[in-house]
């Protein structure tokens, strides 16, 4: 008998895993591969325009994704400094291999948690409640709550050309025995598409004929309990499509998958593939693409902007089109991955689903894309399994407190037809929910949990109280009107800036720069919160409501919105809608 059961390995499921097990659940974790327990499938890096927020929110609360990027990074880089501070987004190319390794180490030195190689095929539940599953082999096991973190393997299918098989990523083995059970479940399945771009072996790539990209210096770590230099060890470097390579793609567009028919699913907006990105931008001469390596050793190296899942013989002829890559021999093919999804509405904001309990989702299952979309539902899904099992209020991440908050409430309210991706274009608050301040932000309610260590808590305390003395400083001595100037930095204006931690320097100055802004952003917060804080109940009688439009009270009773505001954002519930809550919310106030 386990607290607690984890359905896969990926990045979700790590994130899931030990959070259940720090928070004192026994917590047992299936994968179906112990070798590809962390995989990263596709880019080897993390982080990205507003995925670093993500990862960085992810370690506030106590997770374990920027440590072991930290441990592993090859090259890091702060994307978006030309702009304002929220958009600065961090990202750090991997050792994709000693990444698996820091991570499975994690795992398997976890207290309270139990690491099995195996496939699930059925969840069992009894008058609507988890009860345990059931693996390929016939073993049943019992538990309390079900975590299911299954990424693209759910019935996947591996498209190369006209070459097609039931596949996971990288060669790995498929699960094809739970979708059923979801389905069972009440759950309505989709297909989602996704892809990655062929690895090419090192020794055939010109370096001399490509563009260098270095890192930055010194670098910024990911996790707020690192104290070791993160180190850039290797570079990445730039290169071009061109017109060869263009015409070799659309010569050979009816061998696309993607274009003949043979995939019908809906694939990712914001990567797509290359044959996808030439048929949409015709007139481009060129696109930019990335070399980046998998490994300190270097023996493969990732092609990034050129996913693809033509043909060999195709992939092959416009790869060696590439300048740098003219000799190049690909070690691993590009090919495209059709999966099973739920449709993510069936799931309140905390990730539990809404008519089965003590089963929670979490990553591409969901319909999201990327590891570290996938970490952030991982740990949110987590705690939560932990707080059913330890029967607690759940953790409820909103709109205007993380960006785990918008994704969450984006999946779970409006839903996604196509695999959903953060940027910070999604985030209305984002001045306020900034990568910088995410242990500020979040930190002070994972460790009311028994998540965050009190090392933790103490960190982001004493940042805190830097951060409000220094401010103190500059206001009492008119530094701060100095320091408004574009071209003034705070260490300009401190004699010794080094009594101050960097992380407190850098949230004055920010405070100090952006006052007017974050003035405004705060009356917009408090507005928001105002909303949702009017909670609405589980069983609100939507049906027999008055006023409502038939429309809006199947949309209401099928999501059954926690708040006034998620109700507001709701596909189909109008402002007039809205209104009718309200005038119910004040007559049934008690």
């Amino acid at each position: 008998m386990y607290d607690i059961i984890i359905i896969g390995a990926g990045h979700a499921g790590c994130e899931a895993a030990l959070a259940c097990a720090r928070m004192g659940c026994e917590t047992l974790l299936f994968t179906l591969n112990l070798d590809a327990v962390a995989l990263m499938a596709c880019n080897p890096a993390i982080g990205g325009t507003g995925k670093g927020h993500l990862v960085r929110e992810v370690d506030a609360l106590g997770g374990e994704m920027g440590r072991a990027i930290d441990d592993t990074t090859l090259q890091s880089r702060m994307l978006n400094t030309s702009k304002g501070p929220a958009v600065h987004s961090l990202r750090a190319q991997a050792d994709k291999r000693e990444y698996q390794k820091r991570m499975k180490r994690a795992l398997f030195s976890q207290e309270r948690l139990t690491v099995r190689q195996g496939e699930i095929t059925r969840i069992e539940t009894k008058n609507c409640r988890v009860t345990g599953v059931v693996t390929a082999t016939g073993d049943h096991i019992a538990c309390r709550a079900v975590v299911v973190c299954t990424g693209v393997y759910l019935r996947s299918k591996i498209f190369i050309g006209e070459a097609q098989w039931e596949g996971g990523p990288q060669g790995l083995l498929p699960a094809r025995g739970l979708s059923e059970s979801l389905s069972g479940l009440g759950f309505t399945l989709r297909r989602f598409k996704t892809g990655t771009p062929a690895r090419v072996d090192a020794r055939t790539i010109d370096f001399s004929a490509l563009e260098p990209q270095a890192g930055d210096e010194p670098p910024v770590p990911f996790s707020f309990m690192t104290d070791h230099a993160v180190k850039n060890r290797m570079m990445c470097y730039m290169t071009y499509t061109n017109e060869r390579t263009h015409e070799i793609i659309l010569n050979n567009l009816h061998r696309a998958p993607m274009f003949n028919g043979a995939i019908q699913s809906q694939g990712p907006r914001y990567c797509p593939s290359i044959e996808s990105k030439i048929v949409r931008f015709r007139d481009k001469s060129r696109h930019q693409l990335f070399l980046e390596p998998e490994g300190f050793h270097g023996e493969e190296w990732y092609v990034q902007g050129m996913s693809s899942s033509l043909p060999e013989d195709v992939q092959w002829a416009m790869y060696r089109t590439i300048p740098g890559l003219e000799n190049c021999v690909l070690t691993r093919l590009a090919y495209a991955i059709e999966y099973d999804c739920i449709d993510s509405t069936a799931l309140s904001p905390t990730l539990s689903a809404l008519d089965v309990h003590g089963l929670f989702m979490a990553g591409q299952i969901n319909g999201t894309s990327g590891y570290e979309e996938a970490a952030a539902q991982g740990i949110l899904a987590g705690i939560n399994a932990a707080q059913y099992v330890r029967e607690r209020e759940p953790l409820l991440i909103t709109r205007d407190q993380g960006y785990i908050g918008v994704m969450t409430d984006d999946l779970t309210t409006k839903g996604t037809d196509e695999p959903y991706r953060m940027m910070t274009s999604r985030a209305e608050h984002r001045l306020y929910l900034r990568q910088d301040n995410a242990d500020l932000r979040l930190t002070a309610r994972a460790h009311a949990l028994g998540l965050a260590t009190d090392e933790r808590m103490r960190r982001m305390e004493e940042k805190d109280r830097q951060t409000q003395t220094l401010l103190r400083f500059l206001r009492d001595t008119r530094r701060d009107a100095a320091l408004r100037h574009p071209d003034c930095t705070i260490d300009s204006l401190l004699n010794d800036p080094d009594v101050f931690t960097p992380g407190a320097r850098q949230q004055a100055e920010i405070q100090i720069k952006y006052e007017g802004y974050l003035q405004k952003e705060h009356a917009a917060l408090l507005k928001a919160r105002a909303m949702e804080e009017r909670k609405l109940p589980e069983d609100a009688p939507y049906m027999q409501m008055e006023g409502l439009r038939m429309e809006a009270r199947q949309k209401l009773t099928a999501q059954r919105p926690l708040s006034l505001s998620q109700a507001a954002r709701i596909p189909g519930v109008s402002p007039a809608d809205v209104a009718v809550l309200m005038v119910w919310l004040k007559k049934h106030q008690n």
